[in-house]
């Protein structure tokens, strides 16, 4: 299938904010006018990702001044009031490092370009107090076990957890993660991020579809060492590798409950948990990666159980794109979380509007404002957020002014 994740885009350059403008306003879609479009729904998340690792949205390159990041960082935010979104997810901790003084992580490498080095300013402390100052939600966006986008430890700074401890280190596709199925592994991860939760006012801790990682071809995850000690019990690795993820899922939802009970939990996984022809509980999809299998990570499981306050499948394909249609999709999902009390969100590729190297209908403006008009006939879904920030700023297409348009003619308040 060629499946595209977040990750083939943060892999790419740089964004430069200052000079972006919003586009002009579309003329509304009559099809979504008839659904009532989403205005008429009163409560809906209407987010946006705003990613930092390798600057792919924030800041726009390392090494600006605290007062720039900081004019770079309300352009989003204010860009995001005047499309009533109303809520942004932040990404803060996109290498094992923080966007702010975390005791247990150095300060990002993104923001001054050389990791472990003070910015002069607290990032997700005064996100939190800007986006709030807005009306809008802030989602802090941690990625659990990526340690470096490079497999020379040295390059981290000496001080990083993972040159302490090298053990809990596992080389793999030319990045550095630590290793899933080590308890203390798990335990740490889980206080570097509940750290936020106890510091900030922040509305919910987001994670994204990086769990084990995506399979590379002709490489090999190694932590058999890690198996042979913590896999008694287990049919396979497999399933062993699947528990671990169960067992960090499932601790940090109850952690963060204890810390701050309004504080929600969310999982933005791969759109596809399984194909059909894998398991009959699966997708009528036919995708080369399925997050069961290739990721370990059960994310039907963990609706189902209830670990999760909502689920945001990055469901980044057309209407009819064969391999993983979009119109069959989200109604998997929906009835995945039906009869939970989870709320589902769809993730939207944005960035793919007008990319040459996607297929026609991404090529038509209206594309994903025909995905907010489906998604609208199933009741479970209760939102949607684009990725990523600097397409939603910059909306070359116009493809976000015609969602906007269409669907978000009066402001929402996010599900609570």
């Amino acid at each position: 299938m060629g499946h595209i994740s977040r990750r083939a885009l943060i892999a790419g350059g740089t964004a430069v904010v200052g000079g972006l403008m919003l586009t002009g306003q579309a003329v509304a879609d009559p099809q979504a006018a008839r659904h009532g479009g989403r205005a008429g729904r009163r409560r809906e998340l209407r987010g946006e990702w705003i990613a930092t690792v390798a600057n792919t949205d924030w800041p726009s390159k390392p090494g600006l001044s605290a007062a720039d990041q900081h004019a770079e960082l309300l352009v989003y935010l204010d860009d995001a009031v005047r499309r009533k979104l109303n809520a942004v997810i932040l990404q803060v901790r996109p290498t094992a490092d923080a966007l702010w003084p975390s005791p247990f992580e150095p300060w990002a490498e993104c923001l001054t370009g050389v990791q472990g080095q003070d910015p002069g300013w607290d990032p997700l402390g005064t996100a939190v107090e800007e986006a709030h100052r807005r009306g809008l939600e802030l989602h802090a966006w941690f990625n659990p076990y990526r340690i470096a986008n490079h497999t020379d430890l040295s390059r981290l700074v000496p001080t990083h957890p993972a040159r302490l401890h090298p053990d809990w280190v596992v080389p793999y596709g030319g990045k550095l993660y630590y290793n899933p199925g080590m308890p203390q592994v798990r335990r740490f991860v889980q206080n570097a991020i509940l750290d936020a939760v106890h510091r900030y006012d922040i509305d919910a801790v987001h994670w994204d579809d990086y769990f084990y990682p995506y399979p590379v071809a002709g490489q090999i995850f190694d932590d058999d060492a890690t198996y042979a000690t913590y896999g008694a019990g287990f049919p396979d690795k497999a399933a062993w590798r699947r528990d671990n993820n169960d067992r960090l899922v499932r601790e940090t939802a109850a952690r963060i409950k204890k810390i701050k009970k309004h504080v929600r939990f969310g999982i933005s996984p791969f759109g596809v948990w399984r194909n059909a022809a894998t398991d009959p509980a699966g997708s009528d999809t036919t995708a080369g990666v399925q997050t069961y299998d290739d990721l370990s990570a059960d994310t039907r499981k963990w609706v189902r159980e209830g670990w999760l306050d909502y689920v945001c499948p990055q469901v980044y394909w057309n209407i009819g794109f064969a391999a993983a249609d979009y119109a069959k999709l989200v109604p998997w999902w929906n009835d995945v979380v039906s009869g939970t009390d989870v709320d589902l969100y769809i993730g939207e590729a944005l960035y793919k509007a007008g990319d040459p190297a996607q297929p026609a209908p991404w090529q038509d403006p209206a594309e994903l404002s025909r995905h907010l008009t489906f998604a609208g006939d199933y009741s479970r879904v209760r939102g949607h957020v684009f990725f990523s920030g600097k397409e939603v700023v910059a909306d070359p297409t116009g493809a976000m002014a015609r969602v906007v348009a269409d669907h978000y003619g009066s402001r929402a308040r996010p599900p609570r």
